[in-house]
């Protein structure tokens, strides 16, 4: 199915006026009294109605070309020092935005640009509900009741759909998912309809079945509104479905631009070709048994073989059996528990060493909530788990804390999850001392060696989490998990925020220490081309239920259950003449998880329909 009024015409695009044009925008950074230019004399324009992507590497200069145009750039130590920006405003005005006031920005911030920022926690406030940051910029731009507002910001969710939108609005951002907050950021972005929507990885922490939808919506309320976008992103399928066209950024320069088909048919620049061939593709390890590391540019690609460990003593690292999590809801004046979100519900599944098992499934359907309750950052209501035959459950605190050497998680959100008053040196160092497991002097080659193998200079060893971009900060939230040489890891939306060639590296990375070290991963993830690429075993979960479970081929080859059928049917294609979202698309809404205190779940039952292939049949 195609876009429906998507795309725009070449001659539409020639006649249409830009509603925002750069021209030499040039931005430095000060650190520790070296100069950064970040951007570096770029000029493109964005008209009315067009979605222009904006792709590169990490650290390339998307974003600080985004917060640019938004006059944030100058909070985080950036200074934009040379160049325009000219905004065509209503009534045919015109603003360059480098030279407006705080006041004038004010007024054009959320109104007639609207921002979806990369790291939705960061970008909520933590001490306000839903409700009341999904106001705050209808209140201060339009003249609707608060009684309007209300109901304004519930539809906004309904949009987004968001599940139970009602009692969505009362909650605070730490009582979602990674997922459902992306998706209030969205809402916040586009309450206001404005002329401009710069969306920076706006569907990072999103599954593929909703980040169709928020796909489909903004080309809906692109067509409806003629509004313009600013796409980033890393992913290259997203670009392909969305874009019309694309402007490729390198270490702060514009190297090349054009529509997406020529960008993608015939790519003129030897850096945009890097990118094209590291993009997993699904269908691509049809056939094959084994992971197998992505293709980068230059480097050649070695067999991959299962461990050594795996094929001679066949050892079971993690054993999950019928894990139950269940959050409380509190209600009334008393604030009572009134209700449970079920978020993970009799889940069962075993990880061998050396081996990689990916679960999968919608935001909010309790993969990280599964991730969480086998470390116990979160407590388990019921269930058993055992780590190289240790009941985790059955551990004192001190014993948990040394039995976390061997079981580590890189966290999906990487800011979040880094100390923002450490430097990096002591961040990566901080597990090996809390855990005696080096020197001073053999601490510090084993850092130096980790960055290396993470991709980073050894000069950012100085720096803080912010002073990097969000893919460099996963990259040091990789690299403080593997340093402790653990034997499980569980990664949860590990390489989400990496562009494609630093992905495929660190994935590949992942799959070398897998095979050297006899590593097992549970890997969450939402990209079903990359889980397909990495994987042995694929668990699906709906509900906080494991719908499906089997090996790699028998999910993604022969999928049995109606929901995982519909995962691979979203997932986006690579290819900009393949689309498949619609601007027109439907979807049914996502019931909801939360059941009343006396509500009884009834036990899964399973069938096998192949030796190791199991499906959910009382759903």
């Amino acid at each position: 199915m195609g876009i429906t009024g998507g795309s725009l015409s070449k001659s539409s695009q020639e006649t249409l006026k830009p509603i925002i044009s750069i021209d030499n925008l040039q931005v430095k950074f000060e650190t520790e009294g070296e100069t950064v230019i970040a951007v570096n004399k770029i000029s493109f324009n964005v008209s009315a109605g067009e979605t222009v992507c904006l792709v590169g590497e990490s650290g390339s200069g998307k974003s600080v070309t985004s917060l640019s145009l938004m006059r944030l750039v100058e909070f985080g130590g950036g200074e934009i020092i040379n160049g325009r920006m000219i905004l065509e405003r209503d009534k045919k005005k015109e603003k360059n935005l480098v030279e407006a006031d705080a006041a004038t920005m004010r007024s054009i911030r959320g109104n007639e640009i609207g921002m979806i920022f990369q790291e939705p926690m960061t970008s909520l406030n933590p001490v306000f509900t839903i409700e009341r940051q999904l106001t705050d910029g209808l209140r201060l731009h339009t003249n609707l009741s608060v009684s309007e507002t209300r109901d304004k910001a519930l539809q906004l969710l309904k949009e987004v759909r968001i599940p139970d939108p009602e009692k969505r609005l009362y909650q605070y951002p730490h009582e979602l998912s990674g997922g459902m907050r992306q998706r209030v950021v969205i809402a916040m972005a586009m309450a206001c309809r404005p002329r401009l929507l710069i969306a920076d990885e706006p569907t990072t922490a999103l599954d593929v079945t909703i980040q169709a939808e928020i796909l489909a919506l903004i080309n809906r309320l692109k067509r409806e509104t003629g509004m313009a976008v600013l796409f980033i992103t890393h992913d290259m399928a997203v670009v392909a479905q969305m874009a019309d066209r694309v402007v490729v950024m390198y270490r702060g320069n514009l190297i090349e631009e054009g529509p997406v088909e020529d960008i993608f048919s015939k790519p003129r620049e030897d850096y945009t070709k890097a990118l094209l061939a590291a993009v997993p593709q699904l269908g691509e390890m049809a056939g094959t048994s084994e992971p197998k590391p992505l293709s980068i540019p230059g480097q050649e690609i070695l067999p991959n073989s299962p461990t050594k460990s795996l094929i001679e003593k066949n050892i079971t690292v993690l054993e999950v059996k019928n894990l139950v999590t269940r959050f409380p809801v509190y209600g009334g004046i008393l604030r009572r528990r009134t209700a449970n979100v079920h978020a993970v519900e009799n889940v069962s599944f075993s990880l061998k060493k050396g081996e990689t098992m990916a679960l999968v499934g919608e935001s909010g359907c309790g993969k990280s909530s599964c991730g969480r309750s086998i470390l116990r950052l979160v407590e388990p209501e019921s269930g058993k788990i055992f780590l190289n035959k240790k009941n985790i459950l059955a551990l004192d605190s001190q014993d948990l804390r040394m039995a976390r050497r061997d079981m580590q998680m890189v966290f999906q959100d990487p800011f979040a999850s880094l100390n923002p008053y450490m430097r990096l040196r002591d961040q990566i160092a901080e597990p090996l001392k809390n855990f005696g497991l080096a020197s001073k002097s053999e601490m510090e080659d084993i850092i130096y060696d980790i960055m290396k193998k993470v991709e980073l200079p050894p000069s950012f060893l100085k720096r803080f989490p912010h002073e990097l971009s969000g893919g460099q900060r996963q990259r040091v939230a990789i690299a403080r998990a593997i340093v402790v040489n653990p034997s499980l890891v569980i990664a949860d939306e590990a390489v989400s925020a990496l562009d494609v060639s630093v992905q495929a590296q660190v994935l590949n990375l992942m799959m070398a220490l897998q095979d050297e070290l006899g590593l097992s991963y549970l890997f969450i993830s939402h990209d079903m081309a990359v889980v397909e690429r990495v994987s042995h075993k694929v668990g699906v979960m709906y509900l906080g239920r494991l719908v499906e479970h089997g090996s790699r081929a028998q999910i993604f080859e022969n999928p049995q259950h109606d929901y995982t059928k519909s995962l691979m049917a979203a997932v986006p294609i690579a290819d900009p003449k393949q689309r498949n979202i619609s601007g027109d698309i439907s979807f049914k809404p996502i019931p909801s998880p939360v059941f009343p205190n006396n509500h009884l779940i009834e036990e899964p039952i399973y069938q096998e329909v192949e030796p190791g292939h199991w499906i959910l049949t009382n759903n």
